[in-house]
C-alpha cells in the first residue's frame, strides 16, 4: 500500500512540477516534495498502529484429545477412517466385551443370591420376633400356674392347722388331718415344679432375645433402604455395568481423528502416556499475538479481520471476543531455588488476543495451526481504518503467490 501511496504521489509530483509546470523544479521544491511523503507515510503508519493495530501472527487453534479407553481388551473393530470428519458420538473403536460381560453376568447372580439372603434374614427375624412374643406368653402362664398353687397350698396349709386343733380336741378325724397333710405335700411339690417351669420360660426368653438381637444386628447395616451386601454386590454390578459399556469408544465431539494406529487384533490398554487414537476437534480458536504497547485502545467486542495462508484471497470477519493479559513471564516458578533472572533485560512477551469469527465465516474450513495476518479496528481513527483493510486485502492476494524455484 505504501508504494501505490508513493506512486499516486509520485505521479502527482510529475504531472505538476515536469508535465504541466505549474511550480517551479528547483532546490527547494526537489527537498519538499521529498519530504512531504516521509513525513505523511510515517505518520500514517504511526497512527494505523495505535487505531487499527494489526498482527502478522494469527493462529488457529484447535483442542487435542487423546483418546485412552477405560479398560484393557482386544481391539475387535476400528470402523473410524484417519482424517475423515466425524460426528460426535460415533464409534472409534470397540474392544472384546466378553470378559466383561462375564463379570457382568457372575455379579447377577451374586446380587440375587445376596437379595434371598437378605429375604431370609428378614424372615428369620419375623420367627425370632414371634418367638420371643410366644416365651412371654409362655412365663405369663407359667407365673399365673405357679400363683394358682401357691393359692392352693395356702388353703391346704390352713387346713392342715384346722384338722390338728380337731384331732387334738378329739372331735377331728386323724385320717383328714393326714389327707390334708399329703395334699400340702402335693402342692409344695407343685409349686416347685411350676417355679421352675416359670425360670426355664424366663431362661427361653432370654435366649430367643438374643437370638432376635442376633439377626438384627446382622441386618443392621443398610445403604439406602438395601441391606450392606446387596448394596456392596449392587455397587459392583453397576461398575462391570460401566466397563462393559467402556468397550465401545465414541468421539468425543465433532472433529478428525488423526494418525490412526489402531488396528483389530492389537492389544489396548486404559494408560494415558499411550493413547489409542489422536483426536482433533472441529471447534477452534483464532488468536492473534500483539506486542504489549498495542493494545491499550483495544477493547472487547471491536471489529477484527484476518486473513490465513490456507485460504487465499480469503478476508475473514471477526470481532475481539477478550485479551488474555497473562503470559508466562508474570509467572514465577515454584522452586525451592531463588528465581533466576539472566544477564539482561527479558524481551518483552506478547499477548494473545481471542478473535470470534463472524457467522458468515463459521463454517469456513480452518486447519489447526494455519497462520495468517490480522487487524482490529478499534473505535477511534475511523477514516485511516481504510488503508488498513486495503493492506490486509494486497496481503490476502499475494498468497496466491508460491515463491518457490522447484
Amino acid at each position: 500500500m505504501e508504494l501505490i501511496l508513493l506512486g499516486i504521489y509520485s505521479a502527482i509530483v510529475w504531472f505538476v512540477f515536469i508535465k504541466m509546470k505549474w511550480l517551479p523544479w528547483n532546490i527547494g521544491t526537489q527537498v519538499t516534495v521529498v519530504i512531504i511523503p516521509i513525513v505523511g507515510i510515517a505518520a500514517l503508519i504511526l497512527a494505523l498502529n495505535v487505531f487499527a493495530p494489526s498482527s502478522a501472527d494469527v493462529r488457529v487453534l484447535k483442542y487435542v484429545v487423546n483418546v485412552v479407553p477405560q479398560v484393557r481388551g482386544r481391539v475387535l473393530e476400528v470402523p473410524v477412517e484417519p482424517n475423515r470428519l466425524v460426528r460426535k458420538g460415533e464409534v472409534l473403536f470397540r474392544i472384546d466385551p466378553t470378559p466383561y460381560e462375564l463379570n457382568v453376568r457372575a455379579l447377577e447372580a451374586q446380587l440375587a443370591n445376596a437379595q434371598a439372603s437378605s429375604r431370609e434374614l428378614d424372615e428369620q427375624l419375623t420367627g425370632a420376633a414371634g418367638k420371643v412374643t410366644e416365651t412371654r406368653g409362655a412365663i405369663l402362664q407359667a407365673e399365673a400356674r405357679e400363683r394358682e398353687v401357691a393359692s392352693r397350698l395356702e388353703l391346704a396349709r390352713t387346713r392342715v392347722g384346722q384338722n390338728r386343733e380337731l384331732v387334738a380336741t378329739g372331735a377331728g378325724d386323724r385320717f383328714a388331718l393326714e389327707r390334708s397333710e399329703t395334699d400340702v405335700k402335693e402342692l409344695e411339690a407343685q409349686l416347685d415344679t411350676a417355679r421352675s417351669a416359670t425360670a426355664q420360660t424366663r431362661a427361653a426368653l432370654s435366649q430367643a432375645q438374643a437370638g432376635e438381637r442376633q439377626i438384627r444386628e446382622r441386618i443392621a447395616g443398610k445403604v439406602g433402604a438395601e441391606y450392606a451386601p446387596v448394596a456392596q454386590v449392587r455397587a459392583q454390578l453397576e461398575n462391570a455395568r460401566w466397563e462393559l459399556s467402556q468397550t465401545t469408544v465414541y468421539a468425543p465431539a465433532d472433529g478428525y481423528a488423526t494418525n490412526v494406529q489402531l488396528r483389530p487384533g492389537s492389544f489396548t490398554t486404559a494408560f494415558p502416556i499411550t493413547p489409542a487414537i489422536t483426536f482433533v476437534e472441529n471447534e477452534y480458536q483464532v488468536v492473534a499475538l500483539y506486542q504489549q504497547n498495542e493494545l491499550y485502545m483495544v477493547a472487547e467486542g471491536n471489529e477484527a479481520e484476518f486473513k490465513l495462508n490456507a485460504h487465499p484471497g480469503r478476508i475473514i470477519k471477526a470481532t475481539v471476543e477478550s485479551i488474555v493479559w497473562a503470559q508466562g513471564q508474570g509467572q514465577v516458578p515454584m522452586s525451592t531455588q531463588l528465581p533466576v533472572t539472566g544477564y539482561g533485560p527479558m524481551p518483552p512477551g506478547r499477548f494473545p488476543v481471542k478473535l470470534k469469527v463472524a457467522e458468515r465465516d463459521r463454517e469456513l474450513f480452518l486447519p489447526a495451526g494455519a497462520l495468517g495476518q490480522g487487524a482490529i479496528y478499534t473505535e477511534s481513527g475511523a477514516a485511516i481504518h481504510i488503508l488498513r483493510k486495503v493492506f490486509l486485502r494486497v496481503a490476502a492476494k499475494l498468497d496466491y503467490l508460491i515463491l518457490k524455484l522447484h
